[in-house]
């Protein structure tokens, strides 16, 4: 294909993406434009947020390679990602190449030998655009060993279609639904989860602490008793030493400093907002 045609190949797929900005269309149409440009595998989209475990937005990865592109990397590998930690920390390219943000030194860590290795990847480019900060969305497109890494020249035409792809990424994310659904509720769900698991932690015994989530959650007794397999007085008796521990006389006193606990919990992380929330100022 002469250059020519490879331009006005790429207008013509552009052209496609745009008009499905705004619907399910949009990710596969990007990346069938790229496609056309370069040979890839698994191309994926993933929305990195800080504090927040990745979120898969789109990919064309087969059933049979799942497990290894995702499920194991969800289950913690990818705080060491090369291309994660870049995301976090203010990336100024909208187009990184792993070899060169690992520098040269990508199998000598424990990314590479705990999970990268086994993934069967030989090369790996992501599109990064910035949405706000600690949240990005990548558009990673890969190689397996059987096309062998990209070449220099494949990488440059890769990297001559950034700008656009970046700026589509962005105008995607600005869409209502895309908003509600990746941005807001994920960010949502995530803190109340958060807050559920360490709200008094540091104050109560892990199974006081067991009782006290599910009274958040809303059970009673009865309820909470057969969830935990111990007696319904066993129950009553941690829910009295809760109280005390907490400083709290009902349950609705308890649910208010829960709520109020709430702001504090992106500063805590994973320790309990109680201990920032009543920290002396």
């Amino acid at each position: 294909m002469t250059n020519l045609e490879q331009i006005s190949r790429w207008n013509r797929d552009l052209s496609k993406a745009i008009a499905a900005l705004g619907t399910p269309q949009f990710f596969p149409c990007l990346i069938e434009a790229i496609s056309h440009q370069v040979r890839f595998d698994y191309p994926q989209v993933w929305l990195y947020r800080r504090n927040v475990p990745p979120q898969l937005l789109y990919h064309e990865i087969p059933p049979s390679a799942l497990a290894s592109q995702v499920d194991e990397y969800l289950d913690g590998p990818y705080q060491e990602d090369p291309f994660y930690q870049t995301s976090m920390q203010q990336p100024r390219s909208k187009i990184y190449r792993l070899s060169r943000v690992a520098l040269g030194k990508l199998e000598e860590t424990n990314y590479y030998t705990d999970y990268y290795a086994h993934t069967g990847t030989v090369d790996e480019v992501v599109y990064l655009t910035t949405l706000g900060e600690g949240i990005v969305i990548n558009l990673c497109v890969m190689r397996l060993s059987h096309q062998g890494p990209f070449t220099d020249d494949e990488y440059e035409a890769l990297y001559l279609l950034a700008e656009p792809v970046s700026e589509l990424l962005k105008t995607q994310s600005q869409h209502r639904k895309f908003a509600a659904e990746h941005l807001i509720q994920p960010g949502i769900d995530h803190q109340i989860n958060q807050a559920f698991k360490t709200f008094g932690s540091s104050l109560l015994s892990p199974r006081e602490k067991d009782v006290l989530e599910l009274m958040l959650r809303g059970y009673g007794t009865d309820t909470s008793a057969a969830r935990l397999d111990i007696a319904v007085e066993t129950v009553r008796r941690h829910r009295k030493s809760i109280y005390r521990k907490l400083d709290v006389s009902s349950q609705t006193d308890l649910f208010s400093l829960f709520l109020n606990a709430m702001s504090c919990v992106g500063e805590a992380g994973s320790r309990d907002p109680l201990s920032i929330y009543m920290a002396p100022r």
